[in-house]
């Protein structure tokens, strides 16, 4: 915690409140706050007796005073220029009500390659475009490196309590509501990872849970964009893909049939060799291949066939 609250102090930024958020805490926190905030202006402390990170996000939202609105968690550590960075884009781009920034991935551990991965992933995701197409393959934000307009969190709602992620959730429902959000193409963060991470022990954060909730966004996205609708093929015919894309049936949505590069699989819908699919205008695809190394090969297969991002396929995986 003091890692992280002395990287906020220390910003080259000058005008901000610092606040922190004591959420039930058992251990020695509460005393280092008070300590801190006795010693430093900037510093505020609140309690918030609801437990749960919803519930303490909110409450310092509410409870702050500024313009702008920066998250980061007791972990981890912002870098000297993160506020500056940050508000000054804000500031020159008015039409924007979000941004975040690089992340540097920082683990004591050396089996953690998935996260590293998505670390990869997540940081060449800048631009708003890119934000926009990207996002239901996985969070493109990371929530402790965002800044947003208190503007933004009132108007369109801030963190909501279910059997979901939380900050994923809010930058689906934002960006579905026409709110633009961008990065600052530089490091902002100091990623701290750990066992103790809420990201790797609450069923709110696993793999189910985000793809619940990006079904419900995708579902609402297809109704809007898919000009076959509600019809979809999907590529990726393993179990697991077929499983995740079946999701999607609550919604309405009818998979006409699914591409793989294997046809051996006995499955109960039309299978067709990704070789063999109709040409672009034909279906809407949508992508359900995880593997990192897939999907770019997937991606220039479709585009050597006039496939478009976004007009005739989606990566949603």
């Amino acid at each position: 915690m003091e890692r992280a609250i002395s990287s906020i102090t220390n910003q080259t930024y000058p005008d901000f409140e610092c606040i922190l958020i004591n959420n039930n805490s058992t251990d020695n926190s509460p005393k280092i706050a008070s300590t801190l905030a006795k010693a430093d202006s900037k510093i505020k402390t609140i309690e918030e007796s609801k437990q749960g990170v919803v519930h303490a996000s909110n409450a310092g939202f509410y409870q702050a005073a500024g313009e702008f609105i920066a998250r980061i968690d007791a972990d981890d550590e912002a870098h000297p220029e993160r506020l500056k960075l940050q508000a000054e884009f804000l500031e020159q781009h008015p039409d924007f009500g979000a941004v975040g920034g690089l992340v540097e991935y920082k683990s004591d551990f050396h089996n953690f390659t998935g996260f590293k991965k998505y670390v990869s992933w997540v940081n060449s995701v800048i631009s708003y475009e890119q934000i926009k197409i990207n996002r239901f393959i996985d969070s493109p934000i990371v929530n402790p490196s965002a800044m947003w307009r208190k503007e933004t969190g009132k108007k369109h709602g801030m963190y909501k309590n279910g059997d979901f992620p939380e900050d994923y959730e809010m930058w689906l429902r934002w960006l579905e509501a026409g709110v633009k959000i961008s990065k600052v193409p530089k490091h902002v963060l100091k990623w701290h990872d750990s066992k103790n991470r809420l990201t790797r022990n609450y069923s709110v954060y696993s793999d189910d849970a985000f793809y619940r909730i990006k079904t419900f966004y995708l579902s609402r996205w297809l109704e809007k964009n898919n000009p076959f609708h509600p019809h979809v093929t999907v590529w990726g015919a393993s179990k697991i893909s077929r499983k995740r894309a079946q999701l999607l049936e609550k919604y309405g949505i009818t998979i006409d049939a699914y591409i793989d590069t294997k046809t051996t699989r006995q499955i109960d819908k039309p299978l067709y060799y990704y070789k063999d699919i109709d040409k672009a205008g034909k279906n809407f695809i949508l992508v359900y291949v995880r593997q990192w190394h897939a999907k770019e090969q997937i991606k220039n297969f479709l585009h050597t066939r006039n496939y478009k991002e976004g007009e005739h396929f989606l990566f949603v995986s």
